[in-house]
This record gives C-alpha cells, structure tokens and sequence, in this order.
C-alpha cells in the first residue's frame, strides 16, 4: 500500500476529499456556463466516462444565474470557478453550488474574502484555494523565488479563512512549470493538513500535456501527496477524465475500467498490432470491469503477457492465440482477432 500524505477530510456534495479518502478525478467544462444545456450534456458526456467532480467557469452573473438549471441536470457536484468578483461568488452560493474555487491572486481583499466565507460557511461549502504561478498576489515580494511566493499566497489565504473561522479548505497550487509544480506542492504539504488538489496548468493539447501532467501529477501522488486531480488539457474533456484515471491505474491508486497492456510493435511482428491494439482501445472504452487487457505482436513477450492479462491476444502470422486468466481459450484466424478477443472481454 503506498504510503498517503494524512490529510482532514472534507465532502463537496455527496463526494469525501481528503482524510484517506479515494483520489477524486475532477474535469472541468468548456462550455458557456450561460448556455446551461449544453452544459449539462457535456457534463453528463464526464459522468459517463466516471468524472466525480466538475467545476464550471463563472464570468458574470448570467453564469451564475445558469446554476441551478445546471444542477438539476447532473448527477456529480458542482464547483464554481471565481475569479476578481467577490459578488458572483455570493451568487454562485445562493445558486446551490457544492464547492468554490477562489484565487488568492485576483480576490483577496479582506472584507470581500469575509462575505464569500460567510455565506459558505453558513451553507457549509468548502472552498478551494487555487494559486496559480501565473497570476500571483501583486502586493508579494517580486524578488522571491516563484516556489516560495506560491506558498506564500497559499498559506497567507488560509490564514485569513482561518482567522474567519472557516476550515472547509482545499488548496492548489499549480504552474505550467513541472518542477516548479511539484516543488510547490512538496512545500505546502508540510505546512498545513488540508486537502490538495494537483494538477499541471495549461498542460498543452493531449498529446504533450497528458505527459506533462502524467509527470508532475504522478511525482507528487507516488510521493503520497495529492487527494484530487484533473488533467488540464486543450481539447475535449473526456480526454482530461480518462487520463486521470490512467495516472491513478499506473500507480496502483484506483481500479477504474481496463488497463490496456500492448506492445509497441517493431519489425518481428507479422499483423498490423497498432491498429488491432487501437480498435481494442476503442472498444474498451465502453467497458467499466477493472480488467486488464494485453494485446500482443510477436513471441518474445506476447505469450508471457497476454497469460499474466486477464484476457490477451498473442499474435503470430495470420494466427493469434487468445488466454483468458492464464489458460489458452483458442486460437484465432486474423480477420477474427478483434471479435474473438471482444468476446473474451465482455465474457468475463
């Protein structure tokens, strides 16, 4: 078991954060929070693919005056992501949002921080703290290393929610920078027991920022530190969900759907295994057994690791040979190397 960073738990909605609790896979739409339908259908498009947590953008007051209708037609809570207007925060609160993000950066003046704390400490919604290096305090000490001033804004807000009397916290602190990212984190993880959320900001489209995140994100979790995450991506955010759930797997941290194990192919394999290796991906998609599946091109691992899979395909010239949990079931022709292996799958 790996060792987790203790933590106090909090609950945004029917979902516990922290104090040992699973590590939540969070998203965040990219719809106009004002077109509350759309909305909705995205949102229900990250429940499908097991989001728990959707945080929703709120510029003005017409998105927060979107909320409830946006509530109504979800299942996961809703957070509301504040930035520079204190007063769309009371709105998104009177509205029934589960969870706030606040920015330490852009809403810091005392008196409005203590109208938002009020309002949800009275409805009992946790607040996030989120500091992103991109846009920290002005009144902070420019000449300091970024590390530090992020953790300077984290600690100095969490001071003033505290002072206020107010605990439900959650904290980020998040920077395009990896190393600066989880060096930040590594830091604030000492110095106070609240939640953290991880995540790599403006990660990049899915092809390099799944990796970028997969590093600061998986660094900090194998270190025990993290109790929610999202991957931030340019593109849909199914993609952020789903490679959520693959950072997690590769730690041993959730058993969420199949994990895929296929090789990489090179000049010994003798079928095309990328795309039978793709079109299995595809189809897994719609699978929600925590199983593992290896799809495999040539004899130098492929046997090895399609028996250790649940269900595997070793693939030869124009045969395969299909195990299911360490016993060979058949042996398959080419043409049949997707349906038979599907078979297996959905059999088990």
């Amino acid at each position: 078991m790996m060792f987790r960073r203790a933590s106090r738990a909090i609950r945004i909605g029917d979902v516990t954060i922290g104090g040992g609790a699973p590590i939540v896979v969070q998203s965040m739409t990219k719809t106009d929070t004002r077109h509350a339908q759309a909305t909705i259908d995205q949102i229900r498009e990250l429940e499908e693919c097991g989001c728990q947590l959707v945080r929703v953008a709120v510029p003005d007051r017409e998105a927060a005056q979107a909320i409830p209708a946006i509530k109504r037609g979800i299942a996961i809570p809703l957070i509301a992501d504040i930035h520079f207007d204190h007063r769309l925060a009371l709105l998104a609160l009177e509205a029934g949002v589960d969870g706030l993000r606040l920015n330490p950066g852009n809403i810091s003046d005392p008196e409005h921080v203590k109208k938002v704390v009020s309002a949800a400490k009275e409805r009992e919604v946790p607040i996030r703290i989120g500091v992103n290096a991109g846009s920290l305090p002005k009144a902070q000490e420019p000449e300091k290393p970024t590390v530090e001033r992020m953790v300077d804004a984290a600690l100095g807000h969490i001071q003033l929610l505290e002072g206020l009397g107010f605990e439900l916290i959650k904290v980020s602190l998040k920077a395009f920078d990896v190393p600066t990212t989880i060096e930040a984190n590594k830091a604030i993880a000492q110095r106070m027991p609240y939640p953290l959320h991880l995540g790599i900001t403006e990660a990049g489209t899915p092809r390099r920022g799944v990796i970028r995140s997969a590093v600061g994100i998986g660094t900090l979790l194998s270190q025990g530190i993290g109790d929610t995450i999202r991957v931030s991506l340019t593109g849909d955010p199914q993609e952020e969900v789903i490679a959520g759930y693959e950072i997690l797997k590769s730690l041993d941290l959730e058993e969420h759907g199949p994990t895929l194990i296929s090789c990489p192919s090179c000049g010994r394999a003798e079928v095309d295994i990328i795309g039978l290796a793709n079109a299995v991906e595809e189809r897994l998609l719609k699978i929600e057994k925590p199983i593992k599946v290896a799809v495999m091109g040539c004899v130098v691992n492929g046997p090895g690791e399609a028996r250790d899979a649940d269900v595997g395909i070793a693939c030869g010239e124009g045969r395969g040979v299909i195990f299911r949990r360490g016993e060979q079931v058949c042996t398959v022709e080419e043409r049949d190397f997707l349906e038979a292996l599907m078979a297996e799958v959905e059999g088990i």
